[in-house]
């Protein structure tokens, strides 16, 4: 049996980012004094014991993380690493509970339960499922005690992986996860609209805190001709709240923010107050009594109540 060379150059081009495990050589009929043949040509360059990559200098993200993925096969990248999100130059890897190897520099590895059935294997390099990788590193923000960034992290996965149906049911199908009904509440204010640590925000200490009436979440609107999403709408008094958590906007921007709010008053009656990261999270108290009074104004009857960081 001979090596296969248009295997693995199919391998190496369009399924592994140039990278290859000395196992996937031979797997393809080759033998050591192939890959030694390939080491000498410069076709082949080592960057593990085992593992080598099609080409000189430096490694890609993805080929950094293929490498850790084949230097400790069965593996797969875990929480960051499997949603795209930044991980601060570490590969985060799972590989099966009962097994003990060595570290990788660059990687941190997670010894987790049912490797095989948690793993989308046809994914390239192979990942935990989104759904899970959710979980685990929404735990580790809450481990930290950092309750924004892990919203933030389910967040933006559901945007672009899951959403928060999947995460509940694989939250569902776990025995015990730490901060369990943190994240269970997380995920409820997720399905009822809040899809940014802003918005939860706005919920939390705005909203709920103060006992104003429940706004809906990401309603449609056209007033503008285009279909729009708004953050909050306060429906029977005809307020809608924008929250913006940018810091810098172009001219153009600001226009368009303007134009809707004008369209909306102009077909809807609908006013609207634009409510930023610091009025929620520094001056809660301040803005709830101002979306308030805007809600009086407006025919609600009730009153804000006190929160327990109300000014006295």
């Amino acid at each position: 049996m001979t090596l296969d060379a248009r295997r693995l150059e199919d391998l190496l081009r369009w399924h592994q980012s140039g990278v290859v495990a000395r196992r996937q050589i031979l797997e393809l009929g080759g033998t050591d004094a192939d890959i030694a043949r390939l080491l000498r040509r410069r076709d082949l360059v080592v960057v593990h014991p085992g593992v080598y990559v099609n080409h000189t200098g430096g490694l890609a993200t993805i080929q950094q993380q293929w490498v850790a993925v084949l230097a400790r096969w069965p593996a797969a990248l875990a929480r960051e690493s499997a949603l795209g999100e930044p991980g601060g130059g570490v590969i985060h890897l799972a590989v099966d509970r009962h097994r003990h190897i060595d570290p990788l520099p660059g990687v941190e590895i997670h010894r987790v339960t049912d490797l095989k059935g948690r793993t989308d294997w046809r994914t390239t390099p192979p990942q935990i499922r989104a759904s899970e990788a959710v979980i685990d590193t929404m735990v580790a923000r809450l481990d930290e005690d950092d309750v924004a960034a892990a919203f933030a992290v389910l967040a933006r996965a559901c945007f672009r992986r899951t959403n928060a149906d999947r995460v509940a049911r694989a939250l569902a199908g776990r025995g015990r996860v730490p901060h369990r009904r943190m994240i269970t509440a997380m995920l409820d204010d997720r399905r009822t609209g809040a899809c940014s640590v802003l918005e939860r925000g706005y919920l939390h200490w705005v909203e709920r805190a103060h006992g104003l009436p429940h706004g809906t979440r990401q309603a449609q609107s056209t007033a503008t001709g285009a279909r729009t999403d708004q953050d909050v709408r306060y429906e029977k008094y005809g307020v809608v709240v924008e929250l913006d958590g940018r810091t810098h906007d172009a001219a153009a921007t600001r226009d368009a923010d303007a134009k809707r709010d004008l369209a909306e008053l102009a077909t809807t009656g609908a006013v609207t107050a634009r409510v930023t990261y610091g009025l929620v999270f520094r001056e809660h108290c301040a803005t709830a009594r101002w979306i308030g009074a805007i809600l009086r104004r407006r025919g609600w009857t009730g009153e804000p109540k006190r929160c327990p960081h109300c000014p006295p």
